[in-house]
């Protein structure tokens, strides 16, 4: 009645290999190798990502405090108007 899907064409010289479902195992050494991996590279890179943030938010923060004290209005300029 024909070929079945994945038996449609022979290819030579092509090698796969597959693994059972049932000897796979899903998540191996997560907790004993995945933890301590993630703790690992989280400090390697913390010198790295944390000082141009922290230079970034002061600068932020420092030019909304200037921006706030720019856009009042001088109490000195108005002292004589009487």
């Amino acid at each position: 009645m024909g070929k079945h899907f994945g038996n449609l064409a022979r290819v030579r010289h092509v090698i796969s290999y597959s693994l059972s479902p049932f000897e796979q195992q899903a998540f191996p050494n997560v907790v004993s190798h995945g933890v301590p991996n993630v703790g690992r590279r989280f400090a390697s890179q913390v010198l790295r990502v944390v000082p141009p943030l922290a230079l970034g938010y002061l600068i932020y923060s420092w030019g909304t405090q200037e921006f706030e004290r720019l856009k009042r209005k001088n109490p000195a300029d108005y002292e004589h108007d009487q």
